[in-house]
Parts: C-alpha cells; sequence; structure tokens
C-alpha cells in the first residue's frame, strides 16, 4: 500500500481546503489563548492529530506540557480522557477489566479511561513497563484486548503523552518498541521574556483553560483528518523521505537508524503539514520541517557522540538528523500533481 491509498469513503467526507484552513487556524488560535509563544510547538501537535498520530512531549517540568495537551484536546469537541501515569499504575487501569454482573450473571467489560478519542498521558514514564506496555496494541491497531475479547477504539484516536527527562528517579524509560509508537516528539523549551511576563499578568488569579470552548466539532476533525488523506505525494517526494530513512540506518554516528514506520508517519505528517500551508500536495521542505520532531525520539546515537552514555541525547540526534536531511538530495519531480 502507497501514502496515497485512501479509505474507501475519505473523498466524500473530505473537507474544502479552504473550509480545512480555516478550522485549523481557529484551533490554533484557541490553543494560543493559553500556550504564548510556541507556534512551532502548537502546530506540531495539530499536525499529529490531524495525521491520525500520537504525540510524545518531553520537557522539563513547569513548561506546558501538559498544558499543550490539555488545550489541544479542550479546543475540538471530542471525548477526552486523563490519565495520571504513576508506579503503582496497573494495565487495567488503562484498559478496562471484566466484571461478573450477578444479575445477569456473566461477565461484562468496563472499558478504561483508553475508550476516548484524545487520551492525555501525563508522566507516561513514571509507570511500570508492564503498564506502558498495555498501550502499544491500542495506539498501533486503535483497539484493546482484555480476556480475550477484543473492543474497537474510538475514531480519531490519538495519545498525547508527556514525560520529564531530567529527573530519572523512580521513573521508567520508554522502551524503542513504545517510543517509535509515536509520530512525533516536541519539547516546549522555555518562554521567552515577553511571554513569561504576559503569564504573570494574565494567570495569576485564574487558568485561560478554565475559558476554552470547542471551536470544531467531532465530524469537522473527521473531515479535516479525510483532507490531509487525500493530499498528494508525489513518487519523488516520497523516495525523498525513503533516502533520509536509508540514510539513518547507515550513518556512522547513530547505532539505531529509523524504523519503515518512522518512514510511514513522516511522509503522514507531512501530508498534515502540507494541508495546514494551505497546499493540497506535499513539498520536500514538508518532510524537511519535520524529520527532527519525528525521527528524533528513534534513534539512538553512538557513545561516541552521546558521550554522556545518554542514548536518547536530543542535541545530538537533531545535528546528525540535520545533516543528513541537507546531504540528501531533492530529486527532481517533487512537486504538486501535474
Amino acid at each position: 500500500m502507497t501514502t496515497n491509498d485512501l479509505s474507501s469513503n475519505s473523498t466524500d467526507s473530505a473537507m474544502r481546503l479552504d473550509d480545512f484552513y480555516r478550522n485549523s487556524t481557529e484551533i490554533i488560535r484557541s490553543i494560543e489563548t493559553v500556550i504564548d509563544g510556541k507556534r512551532d510547538a502548537v502546530q506540531t501537535a495539530l499536525t499529529v492529530l490531524l495525521a491520525e498520530g500520537h504525540l510524545l512531549i518531553e520537557d522539563v517540568p513547569g513548561v506546558g506540557k501538559t498544558m499543550l495537551a490539555r488545550a489541544l484536546a479542550k479546543s475540538v469537541d471530542c471525548t477526552v480522557n486523563r490519565i495520571q501515569f504513576t508506579p503503582d499504575l496497573l494495565p487495567s487501569d488503562i484498559t478496562g477489566v471484566s466484571i461478573y454482573n450477578q444479575v445477569e450473571r456473566e461477565f461484562e467489560f468496563k472499558p478504561g479511561p483508553i475508550f476516548a478519542n484524545i487520551v492525555i498521558g501525563d508522566e507516561i514514564n513514571r509507570a511500570s513497563p508492564k503498564t506502558q506496555s498495555a498501550l502499544l496494541e491500542s495506539m498501533e491497531e486503535g483497539q484493546v484486548t482484555v480476556d480475550g475479547s477484543t473492543s474497537i477504539l474510538a475514531s480519531p484516536f490519538t495519545v498525547i503523552a508527556t514525560q520529564n527527562p531530567v529527573e530519572m528517579e523512580g521513573t521508567y524509560p520508554l522502551p524503542e518498541a513504545q517510543r517509535d509508537r509515536f509520530m512525533a516528539r516536541i519539547s516546549m523549551g522555555y518562554p521567552d521574556e515577553a511571554a513569561e511576563l504576559k503569564m504573570l499578568r494574565t494567570r495569576e488569579s485564574a487558568s485561560p483553560l478554565g475559558d476554552l470552548q470547542p471551536v470544531v466539532s467531532t465530524v469537522q476533525l473527521i473531515a479535516m483528518i479525510a483532507t490531509v488523506r487525500n493530499v498528494f505525494v508525489s513518487t519523488a517526494v516520497e523516495q525523498y523521505a525513503v533516502s533520509i530513512a536509508q540514510a539513518t540506518r547507515n550513518d556512522r554516528d547513530l547505532r539505531l537508524g529509523a524504523s519503515p514506520r518512522a518512514t510511514l508517519q513522516l511522509v503522514r505528517a507531512a501530508k498534515a503539514r502540507a494541508a495546514l500551508d494551505g497546499r493540497e500536495f506535499v513539498l520536500p521542505d514538508d518532510v524537511d520541517a519535520l524529520a527532527v520532531a519525528v525521527m528524533g525520539h528513534r534513534l539512538i546515537p553512538t557513545n561516541r557522540v552521546s558521550g554522556n552514555g545518554n542514548p536518547f541525547a536530543t542535541g545530538a540526534v537533531a545535528d546528525i538528523i540535520s545533516r543528513i536531511v541537507a546531504a540528501t538530495p531533492v530529486p527532481l519531480g517533487a512537486v504538486g500533481p501535474a
């Protein structure tokens, strides 16, 4: 299946590109009433949602990771559940559990918080690996299997997880298999002086989240996702994305390169970015702009590069990806449909 294969009804339910642009602008404007001065992070979060992926927000405490996740969720009229990950959290606390019904004399399934359109997983690395693994099936296949019975999750379905990469005591680092399930990883970073001063003046007495209202309905969101699916990707752009992924697997500074899933999700994210820019086709620039966010958390540098032995040295990995992207030739014909 190529990246241009569409679901049978995606064309019928797709939104016109001008309507898509207007709605996406409204979502971004809504989120930015809460998140000041972080346009890139906001756009990437929305890109992942529209590309039907999952987002990992990784940064130090207090910079707005959970605030961004909640603002995105509240800007869209979908079902939202939040899970606070702790060391004593059990897999059944996420997926749900079968309970014996005394009246019906049979077991019935009680769905867990994973059954929502948007699931916010706060401090995901504080739960045990067994609990973290409860998300694997749902993130990849959109379903949950409990006691041999499979339940389909709501559509659209997105997991937005946060974690603190600095404080390692009492945490369980995400395994490579689970990090690979996330379409993109972003960092919030500290606000600039003007944005931080504005926060002091406007948020002393109340949180702006309380006034946030949905600006897009579930039906509109589904139509926006269908619009992203219909964005054209030329063979040349597909080859460009594959060349970047292949280069990561052969780079001397990396001991783990990008997976085929990374290549697929890079193109999907590029389609969403193109639509957000008002285009019906993907350019190599879309791939370039998302390469670090989509591939950075999947790559592991060599010990020589990471220096301190940290396999997820984000700065070093970002530099390597930027070098690979700059060295990868842009193929001819990497434009829109004829």
